[in-house]
């Protein structure tokens, strides 16, 4: 065991317990050995007047002195003065540790932890002390009630969809325009991690974000501010082979150490199915309420169903269903089909008692506008075919439905 004390001069009023366990739950542990957060490490914590006291079992291959440092720079402009670690050093593993966790990431993704202040220990430093007789003490995740809303942001709306291939990423990026032309201040932040595609339908592929005072400054796309892991990589190409904690590190960083401005709402593009990023999300960013996109085909309508029983289950309420690719529209002569089956939207609104906010076609024009980087709301698709009309009365829909869900506001909130 040893101790690490540090004196801040701050007069900032004195964090609460749940301010510091959020600032538990962003800081990053990404060593050789594990990829987790600060808050799962943590045996016991102390806070008395401008003081925090930590008990902590680090891995073996952390540096307690570093993370005292970076914990500290974080306290201090929330009005601690003085952060104690009693650091326990957990041994190393009897056997070696999985290739596959030493894999070098990316150029790019190299950079974007360093800047965001998620640092690499080294593996092969050797620790200072040993103490196997401690555990961490794992806490309860916390929940949807217990997270304070983000200071600049009223609305937190995720996207979603049970499979992929039914349009999730396109009906956001339209939802996000169309509520930008309703008079919304609107920003997208692209989640799928594995699979980013949202700054190439919002036509700023290759285009890098700012970075200020340790914070990345959003991409302007259309007037909304964006980000995505897709901003942050090499080439379109680039694959992002994370396991689960990374992908979901990944994610915090992008929603925590982004500087966004006071926006109404700010749309989230999920990655299909109910794994890591669904449930870090549920449990650490505080949503207004879930759009859930699915095609009338009885597969996707079954996927979509185990989307919604998951937001209920972390207590996200269902804003709405959105019906993609509802009818097909022939480019040539007009005719409408319904080539995925018919009835699926109303079929879950009935169900789960939710609305049913739109159906949108399957429409060549719409496919073609996203891989240009102009979705439809802001493309002249011709031929008095406006598809733009579609997402803006989804926006509408959702306008006159979300305030019963608003989260209430913390004027005083310095973090």
């Amino acid at each position: 065991m040893f101790n690490f004390g540090k004196k801040f001069n701050s007069k900032t009023p004195i964090i609460s317990d749940e301010q510091l366990q959020q600032v538990l739950q962003d800081f990053p542990i990404n060593t050789v050995s594990v990829n987790t957060t600060l808050a799962t490490l943590v045996r016991k914590q102390d806070i008395k007047g401008a003081v925090v006291t930590l008990d902590l079992s680090l891995p073996h291959d952390a540096n307690p002195e570093q993370i005292h440092q970076e914990l500290g720079q974080r306290l201090h402009v929330m009005g601690v003065e003085e952060v104690n670690l009693n650091v326990a050093m957990q041994p190393p593993p009897a056997n070696n540790p999985d290739k596959l966790s030493q894999q070098k990431l990316p150029k790019t993704t190299n950079a974007m932890n360093a800047m965001a202040g998620s640092h690499n220990a080294d593996a092969g430093s050797t620790p200072a002390t040993t103490n196997s007789s401690h555990t961490p003490n794992v806490k309860a995740p916390p929940t949807q009630q217990s997270l304070p809303a983000h200071p600049r942001i009223t609305h937190i709306v995720v996207v979603a969809s049970g499979k992929g291939g039914v349009g999730k990423s396109t009906t956001t990026a339209n939802l996000a325009l169309a509520l930008q032309k309703l008079g919304h201040r609107v920003g997208v932040l692209d989640a799928d991690i594995y699979g980013p595609s949202m700054p190439s339908m919002l036509g700023v592929a290759g285009v890098k974000p700012a970075l200020e005072n340790e914070q990345f400054v959003p991409v302007d796309a259309y007037g909304m501010p964006m980000l995505s892991i897709g901003s942050l990589l090499d080439t379109d190409n680039t694959p992002v082979a994370w396991r689960g904690p990374k992908a979901t590190g990944a994610l915090m960083q992008l929603y925590n150490q982004t500087n966004w401005p006071n926006l109404d709402y700010l749309l989230i593009d999920m990655p299909p199915g109910t794994g890591d990023i669904q449930l870090t999300l549920a449990q650490r960013i505080p949503v207004t309420g879930a759009v859930i996109v699915t095609t009338p085909q009885h597969i996707a309508l079954l996927d979509a169903q185990k989307g919604i029983e998951m937001f209920r289950k972390v207590n996200i309420p269902v804003l709405g269903v959105v019906e993609n690719m509802a009818l097909h529209i022939c480019s040539n002569c007009g005719h409408s089909e319904a080539i995925f089956g018919a009835g699926g939207g109303e079929q879950i609104s009935e169900e789960y008692h939710v609305p049913l906010l739109g159906q949108l076609p399957l429409a060549s024009d719409i496919r073609q506008n996203s891989d240009n980087g102009k979705p439809s709301v802001i493309a002249n698709d011709g031929a008095g075919d406006d598809y733009a009309k579609y997402y803006i009365d989804i926006g509408r829909n959702i306008e006159a439905n979300i305030a019963k869900f608003a989260r209430e506001h913390d004027s005083k909130r310095i973090f």
